[in-house]
């Protein structure tokens, strides 16, 4: 007997969902490889093209294996529909762009990823859109640049690197008073810790790059909102423009999602017992991880959240010296600037990710030369703990100089 997908929860969501089987009865998920479809006739052609007959017309606009994945995203995330794109910046630039024209306002977080700060400072303004930046975390900021009218709110909590949160109802009812949508990317909790659709945000962004495929395989990005936005503002541009993804990476997505739940649960846990072992290390001057209690907005993490993420970043003692002496020290825990993934990585954001923002910038987000983004992966929690043990030791004598 048929179910109603939408009843699942979660893991069943993310092993099941939107499968659609050919007459061929396949057990995995079809993986198509075209870039067209025929027709049964000239009539149906021109019904695909005019919109009064449903039938894939261009694997630019859509794709069999492309629906699999938005359907299971949207029964994963509480959304209407979906849109997936070639990667998580394509994704978080065409639900800015299909939305935004000259002559409109965007209010947005500071704490925002490298590139998507790059959209906000340098992209928009040169098509003569007025941009603004506040703190996520002041409220006080928020209600300020909301005073007036704006026309989009961008913000991702938790933030890219230091793990800064933003209270997704209160900023979503000032920016929807000020007639502004709410675009939150929630690539560090994922759809499993956090719903920002249910909290107020009209749009979600992800890069499938990162949890989603978990392994370090394909790029990919996915944008999730209402039916009616979708159809009528999205989809416009991302035909014209595309932005597509292909169906393989598509395909291996649909493949990493059936172990996202087991993955994001597995990291959680070693993420949380590796921040606390951070926290008693004598070369380590801080440590940000949601879930502690010395993290400023623990309570807003535990209210809005379901866990603490994947990553914790950490401050060593000694500058940029200390926290290179101590990435070079690692031996299991491997440097590069990817996150999300089922093997353990650590990212120098001052001087990667996040090195084009500038010094000032970073300064105000605290991002200063010692700060490290651990991404924490798969492996025995103990052995992470061994690599950091060693690493930082060896790390010492930069950070007594």
């Amino acid at each position: 007997m048929p179910i109603d997908p939408s009843k699942f929860r979660p893991a069943t969501r993310l092993v099941q969902g939107g499968v659609q089987r050919t007459g061929h009865g396949e057990t995995a998920e079809a993986l198509f490889l075209t870039s067209g479809y025929v027709y049964d006739s000239a009539e149906q052609a021109e019904g695909t093209f005019n919109g009064s007959v449903e039938h894939y017309q261009y694997s630019r606009f859509a794709n069999p294996t492309l629906t699999m994945l938005e359907d299971r995203l949207c029964l994963l995330e509480g959304a209407e529909a979906c849109r997936t794109t070639a990667t998580g910046m394509a994704a978080v630039n065409a639900a800015m762009l299909a939305h935004l024209k000259s002559g409109d306002r965007v209010v947005a977080s500071r704490a925002l990823f490298g590139s998507c700060h790059w959209i906000v400072s340098t992209l928009l303004p040169k098509f003569g859109i007025a941009t603004e930046f506040v703190d996520g975390a002041d409220l006080a900021q928020w209600r300020a640049a909301l005073a007036q009218p704006a026309n989009l709110v961008l913000l991702e909590t938790p933030s890219n690197p230091m793990l800064e949160l933003v209270d997704l109802p209160a900023v979503a009812d000032l920016a929807h008073r000020a007639g502004a949508i709410v675009v939150v990317d929630n690539v560090f909790a994922t759809p499993l810790l956090q719903r920002p659709l249910e909290l107020g945000a009209d749009v979600v962004v992800y890069s499938c790059t990162k949890h989603m495929d978990g392994q370090g395989r394909v790029l990919g990005g996915a944008i999730l909102s209402s039916k009616k936005w979708i159809e009528e503002t999205l989809q416009p541009f991302i035909r014209n423009t595309g932005p597509t993804l292909s169906a393989f990476n598509a395909w291996v997505l649909l493949k990493g999602l059936e172990t996202l739940a087991l993955r994001v649960d597995a990291s959680c846990r070693s993420a949380a017992s590796v921040a606390d072992f951070l926290a008693t290390q004598p070369n380590v001057s801080r440590v940000w991880y949601p879930t502690r209690s010395d993290h400023p907005q623990h309570a807003l993490a535990a209210k809005q959240m379901r866990g603490g993420g994947t990553v914790v970043t950490f401050e060593v003692a000694g500058g940029k010296d200390g926290a290179f002496a101590a990435m070079n020290g690692f031996g299991l825990i491997a440097v590069s600037n990817n996150l999300g993934d089922s093997k353990s990585l650590a990212t120098h954001p001052a001087t990667t990710t996040h090195m084009r923002v500038g010094e000032v910038e970073r300064a105000r987000l605290g991002i200063t030369d010692g700060v490290i983004r651990l991404s924490i992966g798969l492996e025995d929690v103990e052995d992470l703990k061994d690599d950091l043990r060693q690493a930082l030791a060896a790390a010492r004598p930069q950070a007594a100089a």
